[in-house]
């Protein structure tokens, strides 16, 4: 009988440690999260009690299976998993930790920087930084894992030896791959593309939503997600309407009558920017750009502060023009002759 409840009281004891020094932990953090508004990292840091509880309760099993009279029969192997599961935890636990202070860094940078530009720059800088260093994490300790298996030890001489074959081939096969990885970095750094900016790919407009290592995700004007490789941004040209400044300016196109009174439309132009909220004031002009046999082309050139007002401004001038010339100027709308062409005259009647 002892046999079996110590076993089972030891894993009570574990259980109930670990839940209760799991709770403590969360209570502290979330009286310094209300104590210390000025900053998300306590309340970030929540977010690390559940490996806080894995690493703690896979210690106290180390240290107290044996003696306890866990699987007795098999306490070797139980060592075994519990040191894999040690691994795994600790890992797990310290990339929430970074994962907690650097999210905490970027917001508190995030809500004194001036500059949206610089802001959405460090956030894809990041963003990508903490998935290198992630995945540098997991491929640490799953090697970590790996050496414990003395058979995996034994062979190290031979892996080593094969390292450079191997290398080889792994290059070739993961070369589109690896592609990708370098794009990744030589975008967080070379500042080519950010989180947040307006682009023009393969024709689709939209804004990049997400950069990872090997893709990057642009979210389109009718909610669309166009995912596509990193290395597309390094190796062909694309549009960035946020480059260098976040201020876009757009056209408006008109086709009217040659008795179109473009001079009233100039000042009617200029009242109407006067109330729209999306125009920044920078230009806003009217001219006529072509002609044909029938039309004019109209072009009103106006300005806004970025991609997503200049397009709504655009539409306001639209309507708001067109609505202006169909209540004061209707006949400068292009006419189509639709009356059949005079006949011709009769031919004259015969000499006698």
């Amino acid at each position: 009988m002892e046999n079996v409840l110590r076993p089972v009281v030891a894993l009570a004891a574990v259980l109930l440690l670990t839940l209760l020094a799991g709770w403590l932990l969360d209570l502290l953090l979330r009286q310094a999260d209300a104590r210390h508004t000025e900053t998300p990292l306590w309340g970030l840091l929540r977010r690390c009690v559940t490996p806080f509880r894995l690493v703690l309760g896979t210690a106290l099993l180390q240290a107290s299976h044996r003696q306890a009279g866990v699987f007795p029969a098999y306490g070797a192997v139980v060592g075994h998993v519990l040191g894999l599961l040690m691994i795994a935890s600790t890992v797990w636990l310290l990339v929430r930790i970074v994962t907690a202070i650097v999210d905490s860094a970027y917001a508190r940078y995030a809500a004194s920087a001036p500059d949206d530009a610089r802001v959405r720059r460090v956030r894809t800088q990041v963003a990508l930084i903490q998935r290198v260093l992630t995945a540098v994490a997991v491929v640490v300790a799953a090697a970590a894992m790996l050496l414990t298996f003395p058979a995996m030890r034994t062979v190290g001489a031979s892996v080593l030896a094969s390292a450079g074959v191997l290398g080889i081939v792994a290059g070739i096969a993961a070369q589109s791959s690896l592609g990708n990885l370098f794009a990744g970095l030589q975008i967080a750094f070379g500042d080519t593309v950010r989180i947040g900016d307006t682009v023009v790919v393969d024709k689709e407009w939209g804004k990049v939503e997400e950069i990872t290592l090997t893709f990057l995700v642009v979210r389109t004007w009718d909610e669309r997600r166009i995912t596509m490789p990193v290395s597309y941004f390094t190796s062909k040209p694309y549009e960035n309407w946020s480059r260098g400044g976040a201020e876009s300016t757009g056209t408006v196109l008109f086709h009217l009558d040659h008795a179109a009174p473009v001079a009233l439309m100039r000042d009617e132009l200029a009242d109407l920017l006067k109330n729209i909220p999306e125009w920044d004031g920078r230009t806003g002009s009217l001219a006529v750009t072509d002609t044909t046999p029938n039309t004019i082309v109209v072009r009103a050139v106006v300005t806004a502060r970025n991609a997503d007002e200049v397009w709504t401004l655009r539409c306001a001038v639209r309507e708001q023009l067109i609505a202006w010339l169909a209540a004061h100027h209707p006949d400068a709308f292009p006419r189509v002759t639709a009356a059949e062409p005079p006949s011709p005259p009769p031919p004259p009647p015969p000499a006698a």
